[in-house]
């Protein structure tokens, strides 16, 4: 597959190179250093795919995607920030790594260029956590190695979800689903479709509208728990 390179930074497209070296099915035809750059150059060059920063200026990325219209190339995002996942995959992206490029998830937004079924990052250990258990929660600049009683709140962004916890936030290429399976412990409840809460950290419930409740966390996050789970969590959590 042709793939163009498109980064403001000429370190960040050097590396992108670098870790597309393990990948003889993509054949980098060129490069550009913005939006405007890169439109002039897909006539010529008909890449397959696009692996395109969001932060650029005069043009971001979202509006470089825009501005392409129909038939336009897959878009792989690479992006020092975790803020516009959920944009991405309303464009239909393919992929969304953060910088520094994990080779791992990279390996993993090429597989689903051709197989859209393919997962997002390696498998993943699936066994049950315990609430004494420790988990690694890899983020943008560092990994942290966190108790599971100290994740507060998990919020889905598409196929991603934050993780937040005492001390940090992270955005893992998981959907929210999927960690609630691994966290199928008492101290966690799903709120609503997007959010799954630690109880322990609520700190105030209140009435909330249509018969639902909202929760008030010790982070100072405020939490609507909708109506059909607030029946469930005054059953559970009720004297």
């Amino acid at each position: 597959m042709k793939a163009l390179l498109i980064d403001d930074e000429r370190m960040a497209r050097r590396e992108m190179r670098r870790l597309l070296e393990a990948h003889p099915e993509i054949e980098i035809v060129g490069e550009a250093d913005s939006g405007h750059a890169a439109l002039s150059l897909l006539p010529t060059l008909k890449p397959d795919v696009l692996f395109l920063d969001i932060q650029m200026p005069e043009m971001d990325g979202f509006e470089f995607v825009n501005s392409m219209g129909d038939h336009a190339p897959q878009v792989i995002f690479c992006t020092a920030y975790d803020a516009h996942a959920l944009r991405a995959f309303e464009v239909n992206a393919v992929g969304y790594l953060l910088k520094p490029v994990d080779p791992v998830r990279l390996a993993a937004a090429i597989q689903k260029l051709n197989d859209p079924a393919a997962p997002e990052a390696e498998a993943q250990d699936e066994t049950p956590l315990r609430e004494t258990d420790r988990v690694l929660l890899k983020g943008e600049q560092r990994t942290w190695f966190v108790p599971v009683r100290s994740i507060y709140l998990l919020q889905s962004e598409g196929n991603y979800t934050h993780v937040f916890f005492e001390g940090g936030k992270v955005l893992l290429p998981r959907s929210l689903g999927t960690l609630e399976q691994r966290l199928n412990l008492p101290i966690f409840f799903r709120a609503n479709r997007a959010q799954l809460i630690n109880t322990r950290a609520i700190t105030d419930v209140i009435e909330w509208f249509s018969g639902g409740l909202q929760a008030t966390l010790a982070s100072g996050d405020k939490v609507e728990i909708s109506r059909r789970q607030a029946a469930l969590f005054r059953k559970q959590k009720g004297l």
